[in-house]
């Protein structure tokens, strides 16, 4: 029987043992999922006691800051990933109340949640240019003074 620890008690949080669902066949891929489970866990487990003995990393506050790293990534992602339904796709863009049920988003919140960044970033991994209608920066001015629509 494994020790309980902090150290195991977060990897337990951190990689969750999955569970099958009631209908699904516990042969489809299940066991290898359950497996990698808890070697994850056990690896995390052994690099969070490594850390707390090696530098006094204390071990919830890294895990944290660890989640909270994935949650900015992941809403880097979820931007740029409207930008490209918006501002790439061809003929006509996604509709924004599709991206919106995806996302788990309001339109309004499709509308303003990703930008000028987040469509040079995408052009950047993609090689892609942007709709030429969002090409430009709306704030950006004319020689004449005016801004650019």
């Amino acid at each position: 029987m494994s020790r309980r620890d902090i150290f195991s008690d977060l990897a337990a949080i951190m990689h969750p043992i999955p569970r099958p669902e009631p209908d699904e066949d516990e042969h489809d891929g299940f066991f290898d999922m359950r497996d990698q489970a808890a070697r994850d866990q056990e690896e995390t487990a052994e690099q969070l006691r490594l850390s707390w003995e090696e530098g006094q990393v204390d071990p919830l506050i890294y895990a944290l800051a660890d989640a909270r790293q994935a949650k900015e990534q992941a809403e880097e992602l979820i931007r740029e990933l409207l930008a490209y339904g918006r501002e790439f796709v061809q003929p006509r863009p996604y509709t924004l109340g599709d991206l919106a049920k995806a996302a788990g988003m309001s339109i309004s919140g499709v509308r303003t949640a990703y930008g000028h960044r987040d469509v040079d970033a995408v052009t950047e991994a993609t090689g892609a240019k942007p709709r030429e209608w969002r090409a430009q920066d709306p704030a950006a001015a004319r020689d004449d003074g005016e801004v650019q629509a």
